[in-house]
């Protein structure tokens, strides 16, 4: 399976962040060795002194696709959770100054957190779903679906011209703003609508 990532997908993170709003979606992968196993804790690397956290809707695609257009996308998945794109945020900026890709800040070992999946049948819109995360039981993120620039439909269209798309690959749709950094000893539990769907311990 593959993990495939969207950045740049809510406006407000790309103001807080100082980014270009690009116009179409900023596109990066994971290999499956960035998931971060269940009942593990999630270790700060030693090659970063600002890891942060990044609160994602996320989908598990249910069938295998090609040039999907986005009137049939919801046949692709069945089920939705959410995760954390776990980011080294000093090394991201280092290789971004350098025009470098960013696989090193984005997809080390560890990297995507990704939550109990549920039915989306189970939800009225998937256009307005609110997600959050708090960190020692305090809220850091919240975001809501409708906030997405390119929603989850639009996504795996636009990645399925590049991607054949799989059944268990999973798609990390990008994050809102409030993303900083993490430190030993915070306890991260992520949400979707009102749902506990991950509790993850930093170390």
């Amino acid at each position: 399976m593959k993990i495939i990532c969207i950045g740049r997908n809510y406006a407000n993170h790309i103001e807080e962040l100082k980014n270009e709003r690009p116009s179409e979606p900023v596109v990066f992968m994971k290999p499956d060795s960035a998931i971060l196993l269940k009942q593990h804790p999630f270790v700060i690397p030693e090659f970063s002194e600002d890891i942060h956290h990044e609160i994602e809707l996320i989908v598990k695609i249910s069938k295998v696709g090609k040039y999907i257009e986005p009137k049939f996308a919801h046949k692709y998945y069945d089920e939705i959770s959410v995760g954390i794109d776990f980011t080294a945020r000093d090394l991201q900026a280092k290789l971004k100054e350098k025009g470098l890709p960013w696989e090193k800040a984005k997809a080390f070992d560890g990297s995507a957190v990704i939550g109990e999946f549920l039915p989306k049948s189970q939800f009225v819109s998937l256009e307005n779903i609110t997600f959050e995360l708090t960190n020692n039981n305090v809220t850091v993120q919240k975001g809501n679906s409708g906030m997405m620039m390119w929603g989850i439909d639009e996504l795996i269209s636009y990645v399925s011209q590049f991607f054949t798309l799989k059944i268990g690959d999973i798609i990390f749709t990008g994050t809102p703003e409030g993303v900083a950094a993490v430190k030993p000893d915070d306890v991260l539990e992520g949400f979707l609508e009102g749902q506990k769907l991950f509790r993850i311990q930093v170390k």
